[in-house]
């Protein structure tokens, strides 16, 4: 079991290298008065990166309201 994690680790890890040296174009990104100029990729990774910190922070407040909705009342 432990090369079949070894080859799934190394497969994600050729797919990400092939994503990177395929996207090496910029992009440029507006935002209120900044402006960046950054590849493809690196754009994409922040997103991703920027999406699992705000979906993690929604999912705990939906959390923290469903419990507080559901906690007796004194």
């Amino acid at each position: 079991m432990r090369y079949v994690y070894i080859a799934l680790i190394a497969a994600l890890a050729a797919t990400v290298l092939l994503f990177k040296v395929q996207n090496l174009e910029t992009a440029t990104v507006n935002f209120l008065s900044l402006t960046f100029t950054m590849p493809v990729a690196v754009l994409v990774l922040v997103i991703y990166v920027l999406g699992m910190f705000t979906g993690g922070f929604m999912l705990q407040l939906i959390r923290s309201w469903i419990r507080g909705a559901s906690a007796p009342r004194a």
